[in-house]
Parts: C-alpha cells; sequence; structure tokens
C-alpha cells in the first residue's frame, strides 16, 4: 500500500493511510473472524479512499473516551481484551469517515484521508 501512495505522489499522507487501514481491517476481522472481508483503497482527487467490507450487519461504535486513562498492567496478558480507541484514530486521522449497510447484509466502513 505504502509504495502505491508514494506513486500517486501522496507520500506525505502514507502514515495516516496505513493506519486508518489497520484500524479498519483489524475491527472488520474481530467482527467477523471466520469470514471473507473486503478491502478498497482508491485515490481520489486530493485524498485516498480506503473502505473495509464485513458480513456484519452491526454498525461500528466507537467506545467513550476516558480522561483519565491509566496504564492497564493487564493489557498485554492473553486474553485481556482492551480496544474500542480505534474509531475515534481514524476520526482524528480522516478528512471524512462513515459507514454504510449493504443488502442483503454487511456494511462498509470508509475513511478518507486528504493529502495537506
Amino acid at each position: 500500500m505504502g509504495f502505491r501512495v508514494d506513486e500517486w505522489g501522496l507520500r506525505a499522507i502514507a502514515d495516516e493511510v496505513s493506519l486508518i487501514v489497520t484500524e479498519l481491517v483489524t475491527n472488520a476481522v474481530r467482527s467477523v473472524p471466520d469470514s471473507m472481508i473486503r478491502v478498497r483503497f482508491t485515490r481520489e482527487v486530493g485524498c485516498v479512499l480506503l473502505a473495509v467490507w464485513d458480513a456484519s450487519d452491526a454498525m461500528p461504535v466507537a467506545r467513550p473516551l476516558v480522561p483519565d486513562v491509566r496504564p492497564d498492567p493487564m493489557a498485554l496478558e492473553p486474553g485481556h481484551e482492551e480496544g474500542g480507541r480505534g474509531l475515534h484514530l481514524v476520526r482524528a486521522l480522516a478528512s471524512e469517515c462513515g459507514a454504510c449497510k449493504t443488502e442483503p447484509s454487511g456494511k462498509w466502513v470508509w475513511a478518507k484521508v486528504a493529502a495537506g
């Protein structure tokens, strides 16, 4: 993916694109662990559009951010699930983002990353 962003002359946003696609794919895999997902990565005027499809009808929900976050000593222990902040990262890095249901099931979750 990074090489494509370079070819498009959008190297300045490569890190943001990479982090966003990682978050969207991770969410899709967690949503439907044994199902197929689809990833779209396209260039539009002045931006990159990322979209990830999964078969789940559940729409993404960002967990509330806790202002007084303390380190969790159990965070790296097997079976300890801590998450829900990925959508906040996507919202912070993307110029636009959203989700739309598909028929007969599933959804696309997408984000646009603007250059400059």
